[in-house]
């Protein structure tokens, strides 16, 4: 009897081989695609892998760009996409393995996508109806052979059946509503630019440009506070007045004459210790904000980041919603594999003295634990890599260590009875910190020693003049966060979203700021298909597809009931066509227009822009009063130009952005004749000569 079984990718397939072959594993090849033949007590197995989803949902029948559409089928991926075509060889690989095996495996990521890879193999490349199902969290040889040897009978049939459905949700709003958004500008104006929405996107959006009208609409309300600037035994203290915000400067003018000439003295002290618990392990999300926080990394290149240290068996599954580590990890032997590591030998020691007991967080996931480390060490891995591990690393650590002890002081200045207050936090016992360093962000303030009825002397007292700030814009980290919040989309799908609206020109900035097409966009749905937009809908087809999990509900009743919805939605929207077209064409312009805007034409002061030359392929700055202004400064070949609002320090020119595909963006200064110019032509010879 042969056994196969299928992985989701070639760097698992070769883990899950050298895992259980007993003897010298066999590595063959087809058209260049490796598989792998090995014994395993006895039994003949082979282990063949796919590239993520071989398969893809199409159109059943194609009538050009229509809407709506509802007939769709699975495709073989290179069969849709012409980027796609080096799957056709895995397709084949599988067919040829297939032919000679009697019993299947299915070895995908133990997820919803997974699950659905692994089925849509099992019956269209290997024509069967049910395989076994390996699961496992770690690529790590003990956990692999275990869970070969208690493969599930069945597949995961509840779990598919919820990952189709999710799939045939975001194929149908995706595809209709980017279709519908499309064809409105361009049958209303001629103008050919591709929007699109989804099913989570449109909500999303909608959350971004909700924050964006409340920054834009905010009124700041001017205050004025009172700042005490004083000094005891040499020790400079700041403090403010009790009243924090004064809403009425006489109130505060009043405030400030009553302290001149008069004493400061310290009227009263209050001192709190607290404990402060360690972390929760890692669930993908607190990894993406705190990776973004700590090392800037954004939440999109996270999820790669973690992804390749989990498929090289440095970390365990890292698409989990869980911030539980389950004591059946072995607690003892997870710390203990930390020790071979020389970075994490002492802390690692340190802790297996103590109760390995975690502070584990609410959130569980019945797939998969926390994210932490497998203990395997790890070799070849880039910058970005290995800051990301130590980050999983430490904080596995850390939620394995006792609390911080912390001291909040709060002491009170009375002069002539203004009372002025100042606070300080610090650390007495570090406690978990020390494990988590340098990736603990608490501001440390330690005041002074000074005892009730001391006299300060007095600096200064100034009267502020301030104003109330808008709320913050969210950033790629944070709108993730919310979307989890608010239980739209998914762990795994969630800065994908966040990065499309970015691609369609809906945002802009690190710290998100919502376009005019993407302000528009909004506007224009929620006067006429305010559906697309609803979070509360998005959020009941989310509750159905985790009802589908548990058996509650059918696919079949979660895909009619969304196709009635996108019927009626559509129909309105159709209806009103040309209205949205035009709205969303003169947003667009508007949007392009302002994108590319640099600064001021030094010939004419007219505006420079970014300008694409379709004859010689490339980027150059010009100025918008052309043709009575030739002026012209060229950039690079090979990148793409972005604007700043940064000047040059060399000359005052304006700087733009250079981003550079697979390689880190730079700065550029449009003025031929700036001195930095010299820097860039040793920085491309740098390159140059790396490259020899």
């Amino acid at each position: 009897m042969t056994k196969l079984i299928i992985s989701e990718k070639p760097s698992s397939c070769l883990k899950i081989a050298e895992a259980l072959s007993d003897k010298k594993l066999r590595k063959k090849k087809v058209n260049n695609i490796s598989y792998y033949e090995l014994e395993h007590k006895g039994e003949r197995i082979l282990v063949g892998c796919a590239v993520g989803h071989l398969f893809n949902l199409g159109e059943e029948e194609k009538k050009g760009w229509t809407y709506p559409v509802f007939n769709l089928k699975w495709i073989e991926s290179y069969k849709l996409n012409k980027s796609s075509a080096f799957t056709k060889k895995y397709v084949d690989v599988l067919k040829t393995l297939a032919k000679e095996s009697d019993e299947f495996y299915v070895a995908c990521d133990y997820d919803l996508e997974g699950s659905l890879i692994g089925f849509n193999i099992i019956r269209f490349v290997c024509n069967k109806k049910d395989g076994k199902r390996m699961k496992f969290s770690t690529l790590t040889k003990k956990e692999l052979i275990k869970s070969y040897e208690d493969a599930s009978k069945h597949l995961d049939f509840q779990l598919i059946e919820s990952g189709e459905t999710r799939h045939i949700l975001d194929f149908f709003y995706g595809i209709n509503i980017s279709r519908a958004l499309t064809l409105a500008i361009k049958n209303s104006t001629g103008v050919h630019k591709i929007l699109s929405s989804g099913r989570v996107q449109g909500p999303a959006l909608k959350i971004l440009s909700d924050r964006e009208k409340e920054i834009k609409s905010f009124k700041a309300i001017q205050f004025w506070q009172l700042e005490l600037k004083a000094e005891i035994n040499n020790d400079k203290i700041t403090a403010f007045h009790k009243e924090d915000k004064f809403w009425d400067k006489n109130k505060a003018q009043k405030s400030l004459e009553n302290t001149k000439g008069k004493k400061a003295i310290v009227d009263n002290i209050e001192k709190k210790r607290f404990l402060q618990n360690p972390p929760n392990p890692f669930d993908l999300t607190s990894l993406q904000l705190e990776a973004y926080k700590t090392l800037r990394i954004s939440p999109k290149e996270t999820l790669n980041l973690a992804q390749n240290l989990y498929t090289n068996s440095y970390i365990s599954y890292p698409r989990t919603s869980s911030n539980q580590l389950p004591e059946s990890l072995g607690y003892k032997d997870l710390i203990k594999n930390l020790t071979k590591q020389s970075k994490y030998k002492k802390l690692a020691e340190e802790i297996l003295k103590g109760k390995l007991v975690p502070n584990n967080g609410k959130k569980n996931d019945p797939a998969h634990p926390a994210i932490y480390p497998t203990g395997e060490i790890p070799k070849d891995l880039t910058e970005r890599e290995l800051k990301l591990y130590d980050l999983i690393v430490k904080r596995t650590l850390a939620t394995f260590s006792v609390p911080a002890k912390r001291e909040t002081v709060n002491i009170e200045i009375d002069i002539n009875n203004e009372i002025f207050v100042t606070k300080g936090t610090r650390t007495i016992e570090k406690g978990w910190h020390s494990f988590y360093e340098p990736y603990v962000l608490l501001e440390e303030q330690e005041l002074p020693s000074m005892e009730k009825g001391n006299e300060l002397k007095i600096i200064k007292i100034s009267l502020l003049d301030k104003e109330t700030q808008p709320p913050k814009r969210y950033t790629p980290a944070s709108i993730i966060k919310e979307l989890e919040k608010r239980n739209l989309g998914t762990k795994a799908t969630r800065a994908s979203i966040i990065d499309s609206l970015y691609e369609r020109d809906y945002v802009k900035e690190k710290s998100m700021e919502v376009t005019d097409l993407g302000l528009k966009t909004v506007e224009t749905l929620e006067k006429y298909c305010p559906e697309i937009l609803d979070e509360q809908l998005t959020r009941h087809f989310e509750e159905e597809m985790e009802q589908i999990v548990e058996g509650k509900k059918k696919g079949e009743e979660v895909v009619e009931e969304a196709k009635e919805v996108l019927i009626k939605t559509l129909k309105r929207f159709k209806d009103n066509e040309s209205k949205i077209g035009k709205s969303l064409t003169e947003a667009h312009i508007e949007t392009r227009e302002k994108a590319n805007l640099i600064g001021k034409c030094p010939s004419c002061n007219n505006d420079l822009r970014i300008t694409y030359s379709k004859n010689n392929k490339s980027y150059f700055i010009g100025c918008s009063n052309y043709p009575n202004c030739k002026t012209t400064f060229s950039l690079p070949k090979f990148a793409v130009p972005k604007p700043t609002d940064n000047v040059c320090k060399e000359c005052q020119f304006p700087i733009v952005n250079m981003i550079r595909k697979g390689k880190r963006p730079y700065q550029f200064c449009i003025n031929p004749n700036c001195k930095t110019k010299e820097d860039y032509k040793k920085k491309l010879e740098e390159e140059a000569n790396a490259l020899l």
